[in-house]
């Protein structure tokens, strides 16, 4: 069911019922739920060691296209800069400079227990709910400026296993509260390693080549798998930002020359090439948001 399906079901449910007047359920407001990590959250980089959440990040464009697209909805949101699927189901609270803007509350819970409460408390005017985590889960088994990990691919596929059993307990916990209906977005991320091609030499190599297979075949196999055990829709935003294109594929970047075309989308959509910050740039916000307005039928 689409969104503006489920718009249109609460009018006519409403209208047979004579509630069309004002605080009925066709009146009240809905909510858009963003649960995850600092991606959720809207974390931009300033410099390579310092940033803040910004209005900027993809939820909050999310919630603006619901307005303007006709149907809108409030944003609520409980994204968490830095926390790993573990952390976000269990760890009460959320530091207050980890929260994006005007952040949804906690009330003392985990991440995924306040998220649940409100989705439940809220049943029938929950209209989205996105969920995006993960990423620093695995993030130790490939670091930035070190040499590629010869267990990398080992300590990767611990981390996704256990990443798995985080995210089926949040999964279902928000299915049973939203109900069958509610639209539940699934996200990864862009392949931000591609962007080590132009660091360290023959080390940074290493570990933008080894990236992709840890994207496409770890990773975003195992998120694809358990969102969709909760009728959720996956989307695949690695490959919406070319980290796919073979690597001998190249084009020339104004910052950089001849590079292979997937690193020059690196460069373009996240802060890895000029900061060495995995976080996403503006654009690469928006192309987040755009992606989760088409998965969710709102355009």
């Amino acid at each position: 069911m689409t969104i503006r399906h489920v718009v249109a079901a609460f009018a006519a449910l409403a209208a047979a019922a004579g509630c069309s007047v004002a605080g009925s359920p066709a009146d009240a407001e809905r909510y858009y739920v963003s649960v995850g990590d600092s991606y959720a959250a809207g974390y931009l980089p300033t410099s390579p060691t310092s940033g803040a959440t910004s209005a900027e990040g993809f939820a909050y464009q999310v919630a603006e296209k619901t307005r303007v697209h006709g149907v809108p909805m409030r944003l609520a949101n409980f994204g968490c800069s830095g926390v790993t699927s573990g952390q976000l189901l269990d760890e009460p609270g959320c530091d207050p400079a980890a929260l994006g803007p005007d952040p949804a509350d906690y009330g003392g819970l985990s991440q995924a227990r306040a998220a649940t409460r409100f989705v439940a408390e809220h049943q029938g005017r929950v209209g989205l709910i996105t969920v995006v985590v993960g990423g620093n889960d695995i993030r130790p088994c490939l670091p930035i400026g070190a040499p590629l990990r010869d267990d990398a691919l080992g300590c990767v596929d611990d981390a996704v296993s256990e990443l798995r059993g985080n995210l089926a307990a949040l999964l279902t916990e928000l299915r049973a509260a939203a109900g069958p209906d509610v639209p539940i977005i699934g996200l990864t991320y862009p392949d931000m390693l591609l962007g080590a091609w132009l660091r360290d030499g023959q080390r940074g190599k290493d570990i933008a080549t080894a990236s992709v297979g840890v994207f496409r075949d770890r990773l975003n196999t195992a998120l694809h798998q358990e969102y969709a055990k909760v009728g959720a829709e996956f989307v695949d935003i690695t490959a919406a930002t070319g980290a796919y294109t073979p690597l001998d594929a190249t084009t020339t970047d104004p910052a950089h020359g001849v590079v292979p075309q997937a690193v020059a989308k690196a460069c373009e959509f996240t802060h890895f090439c000029s900061l060495g910050d995995v976080h996403p740039t503006v654009h690469g916000h928006t192309l987040i948001a755009e992606r989760v307005v088409r998965a969710a039928h709102i355009a």
